[in-house]
């Protein structure tokens, strides 16, 4: 063995190329047999390249040889052409590689191997699993090496080695199809428990009870993108939010602040909790009732299913493992995110920053599917909001630096405070003052809404309207969310104000006895 090789440096060969022996005098797990089987039977008959094209790449083979055949045959099935002997031979031929492989007699022999072809999907499973198994053996002897040199980091190294791991599983565990039958008994169960719930709701409630009418709640799997201008209280949104669904409703939640500080968030959470302003927490000139509110009312938010990780910079690998770490150890059922233009896609590939948003915002759409559960992303507004005319309302378009956020979201919100832009009545001389819009602009299995909320500015936070500080029971409802369930478009048309009015008409029943009384 090398020096360089003794100081744990990586060979300069291919991925999928295993040194013949390797450490211990053993030799990687291989199955030259099955190989030439499975390469034989693709060039014999049509059927199993179907089955077999979506579990192999080229690196699954051992035979540096076989890797190049499968190659020229992955070559031939993306261009639709025909796969045989010949047209495999002539592929290999017109990439340079037909005597690098034994020549057309070594192709020719390929077929000699198949004793049928009805068994190829089973033998590329077997292939599939010897190359993890190489890759799983490659990894931790690197590891093995790198962790022995003591002019490694230590966290660079068991980054490395965790994004190995997830790249093997990634690559080559991947969900099969589920039948008809099985997607509709899930379906139907999902239909009765809706059915059995007084509430109507079905997925994660947010604690605020004209917004989970509209969504159900947030669902599981979907990807929430909540978006702003900066002072509009985006974070004080989340973090109320994530204190309902954590204190009320006993849902954990995992969130990942990447602007400030944990500590930071969590004494805005006992500022809220206990509603003693923000800066006295901060100077500390507390009166002795106050210290006395302040430890009557954090039991509760002490013991909650929070969860704050404040790691700045976040990579899109680190919230994939943090979030599994996570899932399996405290089941969360919500992750908040704050905000996205701050993570980073974690790859060394070139590309601009539109590039990295939309590798971004695929991700997190694919960590919410993988572990089940909503993600609420935040994310920055572009100024051109700022420089348009009128009330300053956001639109989707306001998003800023990837087409990709709305693209890939299921639900677009957008936080609108008009006291921001100086406005203080709405047309019907409504006093707007301490309220704040959450406008829903995309709801991919829903209607589109506005709900109005109280904001409460020296708490940084969000109440409904009818709850005011000092009097969480509060009855005095408030006008603004009569009406606030309000199909806005006409391509929803399947989610209209039809299909909410039971709510609507019951909602202003109550207003209208309250009223009278």
């Amino acid at each position: 063995m090398s020096d360089a090789n003794i100081k744990g440096q990586r060979k300069p060969q291919r991925k999928g190329a295993y040194p013949t022996p390797i450490e211990g005098g053993k030799l990687p797990p291989q199955a030259k047999d099955l190989e030439e089987a499975v390469l034989g039977a693709l060039m014999l008959e049509k059927n199993p390249v179907n089955d077999v094209i979506d579990l192999l790449k080229p690196e699954s083979f051992y035979v540096e040889a076989h890797q190049k055949v499968y190659e020229a045959i992955m070559d031939l099935f993306g261009a639709s052409e025909p796969i045989d002997i010949l047209t495999v031979t002539n592929k290999l031929r017109s990439n340079g590689d037909l005597d690098a492989v034994g020549g057309p007699f070594f192709i020719s022999q390929l077929t000699n191997r198949v004793a049928s072809t009805a068994h190829a999907e089973t033998h590329a499973r077997i292939i599939a699993q010897k190359y993890i198994m190489r890759e799983l053996i490659r990894i931790s002897s690197e590891t093995i090496r790198n962790a022995y040199d003591e002019t490694k980091d230590v966290f660079d190294l068991l980054d490395r080695a965790e994004s190995e791991l997830y790249g093997v599983a990634e690559g080559n565990i991947r969900k099969n199809y589920d039948s008809m039958s099985q997607i509709m008994k899930q379906a139907i169960d999902q239909i009765e428990q809706a059915q059995n719930r007084k509430d109507g709701i079905s997925g994660i409630n947010s604690g605020f009870t004209e917004l989970d009418k509209i969504t159900s709640g947030w669902q599981r799997s979907d990807m929430i993108v909540l978006a702003a201008r900066p002072g509009m209280g985006k974070t004080a949104f989340v973090l109320s939010m994530a204190r309902n669904t954590a204190v009320q409703f006993k849902h954990p939640v995992a969130v990942f602040s990447l602007e400030m500080s944990s500590i930071q968030l969590v004494n805005r959470l006992i500022a809220s909790e206990t509603e003693i302003p923000a800066d006295k927490l901060r100077k500390g000139n507390l009166k002795p009732h106050e210290y006395e509110q302040l430890h009557a009312r954090i039991g509760e938010l002490s013991n909650a299913p929070i969860f704050i990780d404040d790691t700045p910079a976040l990579s899109i690998f680190e919230l994939r493992a943090k979030a599994r770490r996570l899932k399996q150890q405290h089941d969360i059922e919500l992750i908040i995110i704050d905000y996205l233009q701050l993570m980073t896609a974690g790859s060394s590939k070139g590309g601009n920053r539109e590039q990295e948003i939309s590798t971004i915002s695929r991700s997190i759409k694919e960590i919410a599917k993988e572990l089940n559960i909503p993600i609420i992303a935040l994310s920055q507004l572009s100024r051109s909001v700022e420089t348009r005319g009128g009330d300053k309302r956001p639109m989707l378009s306001d998003l800023r630096e990837s087409g990709a956020i709305e693209q890939d979201a299921d639900i677009v919100t957008f936080i609108y405070r008009p006291e921001y832009y100086g406005i203080t009545q709405d047309e019907a001389g409504n006093n707007l003052n301490g309220t704040g819009e959450i406008i829903i602009a995309k709801h991919r299995n829903g209607s589109l809404a506005s709900v109005n909320l109280k904001f409460i500015d020296y708490l940084a936070k969000f109440t409904d309207l009818d709850v005011l500080p000092g009097d969480p029971f509060g009855e005095t409802n408030s006008k603004l969310n009569s009406g606030s369930v309000i199909a806005q478009s006409s391509m929803n048309s399947d989610f209209s104000e039809e299909n909410f009015s039971d709510d609507k008409f019951e909602s202003d029943d109550d207003l209208d006895d309250l009223i009278t009384e």
